[in-house]
């Protein structure tokens, strides 16, 4: 069963973390980019936002658009919701 933020396409971490309480999460919206798939486009959102956020739990895909020209998709967009705990809540690995 998968939970609201997870995904069957292996957007997530094999290794789970949960926040003790008393812990925070926080969501963010971001638009993934990509010109291969919407797939990639989220890959591409979850890879840029762990550059810079640590703890990301999962993420939910919200909206998926393509920009069309002359009958092609030449560029996937989805609009993501990622959740991840906020520090400093103690993290305990699954």
């Amino acid at each position: 069963m998968l939970s609201r933020f997870e995904t069957k396409g292996g957007l997530m971490s094999p290794r789970t973390e949960h926040a003790k309480a008393p812990g925070v999460i926080r969501l963010i919206e971001l638009v993934g980019v990509s010109d291969k798939s919407w797939s990639d486009a989220a890959q591409q959102a979850v890879a840029r936002a762990s550059k810079t956020l640590r703890h990301i739990t999962g993420v939910d895909v919200l909206h998926s658009t393509a920009v069309v020209r002359e009958g092609e998709i030449v560029e996937y967009h989805v609009t993501v919701k990622a959740a991840f705990i906020v520090e400093p809540a103690e993290i305990e690995a699954a």
